[in-house]
């Protein structure tokens, strides 16, 4: 029995079994991620800026994900890290409902505005790296085995930059869409901030689901009603 416990293919074998649910804990866990950081791209005003600085700060935000798998031990021993990744997200949220849409309505993004694609970019990688805080050592916690902590990660950050992709389209569609994503970042915050106080306050996986779940069915309860054509006075007699 000692000698199938300490089997190296036995080993390898429970640790591919255990990829599909580190590959499933990215999923869920980074639906707020990626429609926070797409609602982050409003900031920009042309598509295209949008997109690209959505690939290139996933690239910055994927090396920082993998150095904080490979330093999360180190990490988790400083509760400063979970308290400045909480105060970022919740600034990001106080931010947003605190700010005022301009052009009258016509562009309803309340989030920073960026003058320049590489102003957003470090903005994208370092909310990534936030949001990492809580999935990383949820991951860890799952399996001590970095290296499939790390093909988990890879895995999940290429579902992330799609999910993102398809939030971006989403978020012009949907009315309550983005007051959803920031409130579901307010979550993560407090989250984050609740474990730097106490770990018994941390509430369980099960309940955050269950809450993103509502809170986006919330989000997606409502489209945008196509901007109304005005006839020329000139053209209608």
């Amino acid at each position: 029995m000692l000698d199938q416990l300490i089997d190296p293919t036995n080993f390898a074998y429970e640790a591919w079994l255990l990829l599909p649910v580190l590959v499933a804990l990215e999923a869920v866990l980074s639906a707020d991620n990626a429609i926070a950081l797409a609602a982050l791209t409003q900031g920009l005003e042309k598509p295209e800026e949008q997109k690209k600085a959505l690939n290139i700060g996933l690239v910055l935000a994927y090396v920082l994900r993998m150095t904080l798998i490979l330093t999360a031990t180190w990490v988790v021993r400083y509760w400063q890290f979970e308290l400045a990744g909480a105060l970022y997200l919740l600034w990001l949220v106080f931010q947003y409902f605190a700010s005022n849409s301009d052009d009258n309505g016509e562009h309803p993004h309340h989030g920073p505005r960026f003058e320049s694609l590489w102003q957003a970019i470090p903005m994208i990688a370092v909310t990534d790296l936030a949001f990492s805080l809580d999935s990383v050592t949820t991951a860890i916690a799952v399996s001590q085995e970095t290296w499939l902590v790390l093909l988990g990660a890879t895995i999940g950050i290429l579902t992330l930059r799609f999910m993102a992709g398809l939030f971006i389209r989403w978020l012009q569609e949907f009315t309550h869409l983005e007051d959803a994503g920031y409130i579901t970042v307010a979550l993560v915050g407090i989250r984050l901030l609740a474990r730097v106080i106490n770990s018994d306050f941390v509430p369980p996986e099960w309940l955050m689901v269950t809450m993103i779940t509502l809170i986006f069915a919330w989000g997606f309860s409502e489209r945008r009603q196509p901007p109304v054509k005005t006839v020329p006075e000139e053209d209608s007699k």
